[in-house]
Formats: structure tokens, sequence, C-alpha cells
């Protein structure tokens, strides 16, 4: 999948990497999105595809994406193997189950290059129980204020010379946030103050809302210590 202004030899602005594990009830979705993008940027798509055993493949090539098969080992490595194969100057990581609004691409990238930023996300819309509002609200007005913003997973812009220089995802438990926290540590990093994506709550269940909140605060009761 690419937009109508790529020709040539010229790589694509942007790569989408989704990640991708037994996501048939989702992914169509997704793509959907992906293909309704109202963008004069040119971007590809590329599902990762972690060992599914139902149709995300073929629902990934019905949308002209690429599939790259990962044998589900982690989403980081999932991640990381398609920035990989990706050819963009831009990586745009997206969850499967997250849609994008048909302005996502034009504003979150001339956001990023109006404020020479390295990387950066959006506000977000959490479908779901109560809980999954609560890290809605937590993640559009929590992590966008943090020193070091932490930038979801599901909806993260990144350069591709800033991932390159730090490695990328690392695979330990809470990847975007130590990826996030990485990023900013040596790049401008934020958030762009509109909602551009919705998302699905369903693994706020299988986190925990309380135990991903007490991760990231004890993360930033450490740094201020550091810094004291």
């Amino acid at each position: 999948m690419a937009s109508d202004d790529q020709d040539g030899d010229d790589g694509p602005d942007v790569s989408f990497v989704v990640p991708a594990r037994n996501e048939a009830e989702y992914l169509r979705g997704t793509l959907a999105s992906l293909a309704g993008l109202d963008t004069d940027y040119a971007y590809e798509v590329i599902v990762v595809d972690g060992n599914s055993s139902d149709g995300t493949p073929a629902i990934a090539r019905e949308y002209g994406a690429t599939v790259v098969c990962e044998g589900g080992s982690s989403i980081a490595a999932a991640r990381n193997l398609g920035a990989d194969r990706a050819t963009g100057e831009w990586l745009a990581f997206i969850d499967a189950d997250t849609r994008v609004r048909a302005n996502y691409l034009t504003d979150l990238l001339g956001f990023v290059e109006a404020e020479k930023l390295a990387a950066a996300s959006s506000y977000c819309r959490i479908t779901g129980p109560r809980r999954a509002k609560a890290m809605e609200l937590t993640i559009n007005h929590v992590f966008s204020r943090l020193e070091r913003p932490i930038l979801p997973g599901f909806n993260c812009l990144v350069h591709r010379q800033a991932f390159d220089e730090i490695g990328g995802f690392p695979d330990v438990a809470n990847e975007d946030t130590a990826f996030s926290r990485s990023l900013a540590g040596r790049f401008p990093t934020a958030y762009y103050p509109t909602v551009l994506v919705e998302s699905s709550g369903r693994r706020i269940a299988d986190v925990g809302l309380t135990g991903t909140l007490w991760h990231y605060l004890r993360l930033d009761v450490e740094r201020l210590r550091t810094d004291y």
C-alpha cells in the first residue's frame, strides 16, 4: 500500500509498521483507515505477522500491505523487524487494533517537521470500559507532560535516524516506555495535542491499569531522585 504520490525510485516519506498476531477481527479496520488517509505524503504499510493461525496475512495482502513474517517472539521484535524492512524516512508504529484519522499523517508529520522533533505521538481515544477511559486520560494528560514523554507503541512517529541511533525497541516489559525514555534522553520529542487515533482498550485488562501507572510513576520518581 502506498499513496499515489510515490513515484520513480524515491522511497516513501513514511513507513507504517503494524505488528499483528491473530488480528483478523481488528486488522481490516486498521488497514482501511490507513488506506483512507488524506495526505500528499507518500507512505507504505508493513504488517509484521507473528505466526498467525487466522486470516491476518491474507487481510494484510488484500489491502496491499507488505507482509513480513516473524515468529511471534515479542512485540518489540516485531516492531524492530518491520523497521528493518521499512524504506521510509519516518517510521510510524501503530497496532493492529488502532485506527488513524484521515488527517493523521499530514498533521503529525507536519507537527514534527515544524517543531524540529525526532519523534511524536498525539492525543488518542481509547474505546472500552471505564478504566480504558482512565488510561486514555493518563496518556493524553500525564504521559504527554512528562519531561521525557512516553510515546505509546500504538501511536508513535519517529525519524529513522533517531530510531537507529538508540537501537530500536528494547525487548523488555513496557518496551514503549523504555524506548520513549531512551529516545527523549537524546532527541526532542512531544505530543500533538489533538486526537488523531482511536485504539481498543482490550489490553488494559491484561496489563492492568494500576500496575501500568505505578511502573511509570516509579520510573519518574527514580529520575527525580537521580537529578536531585
